[in-house]
């Protein structure tokens, strides 16, 4: 016979897994951490951030240099102008940006996330302006902690002045590689921007005040997908940020100078510098983990604290999962990068890459559509001709104006004639229909559908022509 089932009330749940369930996040701290590491991080973060906030600036050719015209369907990048049907380039870049990232995750791990990922680049850029207004570390934990006073809000409310003035002018930047940067910022001084524009300033604005000033390590942690399958893209010999527990444990505090071997110590003195670091919050001493970005604070945190006790550096370092178990020396970390794995995702990268920039070199700047008129396939002239109806969109790719001639080829008797006067003249980064009709005699045209050929062709180089096919109809 069945039992039946047992309720157990919501009350007796134990409140300490529900607390494990739905804990609270606490706010992190990171110190700063002077080496080499903190310096690439910089010089990564100058680097990206005068690349975004100066190209909309550029101008090339009396406009502006990169430029997503999306009402014109144009994109101006340098001295090349895309169409939408240029599409399977921006496809070729996805590939390429893929490829890269698969890359540099074989030989090193996380490095996009620890250096030029824009979410570690403002939250660094906001963390150096919390520290310029609520000081170091400990002075921050301080200030939180202390009751609301006119001190406190003088210094919270300049820190979110500026970090608002920065994000701001982030959104305004990015609606500038959509809107041309010179027109946006005379309609933002006269209010006379557009809702869209407006909607776009505000909304990628707010995304990187809330991101970078209150989300930080949670948007790595558990909004970005890339944690979560990074591992995959893991084998032994890939260098990741590892802390040598063979040399460091046991772990323990002691006096500088004291001999760490009587005492039955390791090098780690047990201070949480790694721990203090972090931006994400976590202890390298527990091993590799998913939240951790790669960017190397722990390893300047703690060659610091080696420097003062005077012991070797590299306690925590970049290194492999073979060269910890001891399967080869560490001065053979470097030589075990170039392996099946890297050298295949460097094969493709490199073939996909070149694919692309001939592509990009060996296009013609020319390009030609045709639309039959459906409303008239087949008509008789007075003459007793057999006549269709054609419209060819002309596109000019180049930015220079050019005259193009339009020919037709396929039946012997066919005659061309356009409603625009021949050679058409099509300005620089422009597109025109040009409506022509082709006309056929009967008695030299089979019934049913023949195949013509349209030519057209620059009248200043020969050598710039596109040509099409389409079909001629005689009833």
């Amino acid at each position: 016979m069945n039992k039946p089932l047992t309720r157990i009330p919501v009350a007796a749940i134990n409140p300490a897994v529900e607390n494990q369930l739905y804990e609270v996040r606490k706010k992190i701290y990171p110190r700063k951490a002077p080496g080499i590491f903190n310096t690439w991080r910089w010089a990564f973060v100058w680097l990206t951030q005068l690349a975004y906030y100066g190209t909309p600036w550029l101008a090339w050719n009396e406009r502006q240099a990169v430029l997503f015209d999306l009402g014109a369907r144009k994109f101006y990048i340098f001295g090349i102008v895309f169409w939408p049907q240029d599409f399977i380039l921006l496809t070729a870049l996805l590939v390429v940006s893929a490829l890269s990232l698969f890359l540099f995750t074989a030989i090193a791990g996380r490095l996009w996330c620890g250096y030029a990922c824009p979410q570690t680049v403002y939250t660094e850029i906001f963390l150096w302006v919390e520290q310029f207004f609520e000081g170091d570390r400990h002075r921050q934990i301080k200030l939180d902690r202390e009751p609301w006073s006119g001190r406190k809000l003088a210094i919270k409310s300049a820190k979110h002045a500026v970090w608002i003035a920065i994000a701001l002018w982030t959104g305004f930047t990015f609606v500038g590689y959509f809107t041309p940067i010179h027109v946006l910022w005379e309609e933002v001084f006269t209010l006379g921007t557009g809702p869209w524009e407006t909607f776009w300033v505000l909304f990628y604005g707010f995304a990187t005040w809330g991101n970078a000033g209150f989300m930080r390590e949670q948007v790595c942690k558990y909004m970005c997908p890339y944690a979560r399958f990074q591992g995959v893209m893991f084998d032994p010999d890939t260098l990741v940020v590892t802390y040598d527990e063979a040399r460091g444990e046991p772990r323990g505090s002691r006096n500088r100078g004291a001999d760490r071997k009587g005492l039955g110590l390791g090098d780690c003195v047990d201070c949480g510098i790694c721990v203090q670091v972090c931006p994400t919050g976590i202890d390298i001493r527990q091993g590799l983990q998913y939240e951790c970005i790669g960017c190397g604070a722990c390893i300047d945190g703690c060659d610091e604290v080696m420097n003062k006790m005077g012991y070797p550096k590299g306690l925590i370092r970049y290194s492999t999962e073979n060269a910890m178990l001891g399967r080869y020396p560490e001065r053979s970390v470097t030589a075990h990068v170039v392996r099946p794995r890297v050298l295949v995702y460097a094969t493709i990268l490199t073939a996909v890459t070149a694919a692309m920039i001939a592509a990009i070199y060996l296009r013609v700047p020319l390009k030609v559509n045709i639309i039959r008129d459906r409303a008239n396939l087949v008509r008789y002239t007075d003459e007793g001709m057999v006549e269709n109806v054609y419209r060819l969109q002309i596109m000019n790719t180049a930015e220079q104006p050019r005259r193009f001639d339009i020919t037709v080829s396929g039946i012997d008797s066919a005659t061309l004639h356009a409603d625009a006067l021949l050679p058409v003249e099509i300005p620089g980064a422009s597109s025109r229909t040009v409506p022509v009709r082709v006309q056929v005699d009967p008695q030299l045209a089979k019934p049913g559908s023949s195949r013509i050929d349209f030519h057209v062709t620059a009248t200043d180089n020969p050598a710039l022509k596109a040509d099409e096919k389409t079909s001629f109809l005689v009833k």
